[in-house]
């Protein structure tokens, strides 16, 4: 296991498979690893985690920027900053606890210029509070914008879902060279496929090492998985028997997460 804490982002092009990594991630965490206290961050605006997971959320980042952007939250005279009643807000109306983990999601607000001060507003609220506790996952937005803004200097550690696609190779590709030229100072970088097949894994494999990639493993194609998404189930209720669950607790003891 890692030296704690451990922030992590999955990252990767749209549709590669990033928040069922997150999930199938968490999953093993709650699992095998019972002394850690866990954030895990929705990134994405599409704010499509929370239901993955099972949770039920009331408000998103973007929800409350809204509001002080459109006056709801008028507190004069009490001598506070703006900033701080916006981080009060968010730490008592967005942050979820549920069972085993707590649950952040930065969703969207409204008007031009509205996604990149969320952004902004996610990065800063999770400088404060990272040091209660010891894992955060973070669920990223699809391509590169992120590592653009730098939402990801928090983390120590990015994980990149490729699936059969070249774009999605491409797209780590990118990634690795954005991360170096905006100094981003990630510990380690690593490559996860998901659902490839056999011919297609060896060679993503072949490109891993090419490319000095650590790679992490591969999440195979599981029935169970798309039986508690026809049902609206969350992947948490896995069984523990699951092909796709026995993978992610492999590729976690790669990434040195449990």
């Amino acid at each position: 296991m890692a030296k704690r804490p451990f922030y992590i982002s999955i990252s990767g092009k749209g549709g590669a498979g990033k928040t069922t990594l997150t999930a199938l991630l968490l999953k093993v965490l709650l699992e095998y690893s019972t002394n850690d206290e866990i954030l895990v961050v929705d990134a994405d605006p599409a704010t499509n985690l929370p239901q993955v997971l099972g949770v039920e959320i009331s408000k998103t980042v973007g929800d409350v920027a809204e509001e002080f952007r459109k006056g709801f939250h008028r507190l004069d005279n009490i001598g506070f900053e703006k900033s701080a009643l916006l981080e009060y807000y968010i730490m008592r109306d967005c942050i979820v606890e549920a069972e085993g983990f707590d649950l952040l999601a930065m969703g969207r607000g409204e008007g031009e210029g509205c996604y990149c001060y969320i952004n902004a507003v996610l990065s800063g609220i999770l400088g404060k509070i990272v040091q209660h506790y010891t894992v955060i996952l973070m669920d990223m937005e699809a391509g590169l914008e992120h590592l653009n803004r730098r939402l990801d200097r928090h983390v120590d550690t990015i994980v990149i879902v490729v699936d059969n696609s070249l774009m999605s190779l491409k797209t780590a590709e990118k990634m690795k060279e954005i991360i170096r030229e905006v100094g981003l100072k990630i510990s380690e970088i690593y490559i996860v496929g998901n659902r490839l097949h056999s011919k297609r894994e060896e060679a993503v494999i072949q490109w891993a090492l090419q490319n000095e990639f650590k790679y992490a493993g591969t999440i195979p194609e599981d029935r169970n998985i798309a039986e508690l998404a026809a049902n609206g189930m969350p992947l948490l209720k896995l069984p523990k028997d699951s092909e796709a669950l026995r993978a992610a607790y492999i590729i976690a003891k790669n990434i040195d997460l449990i």
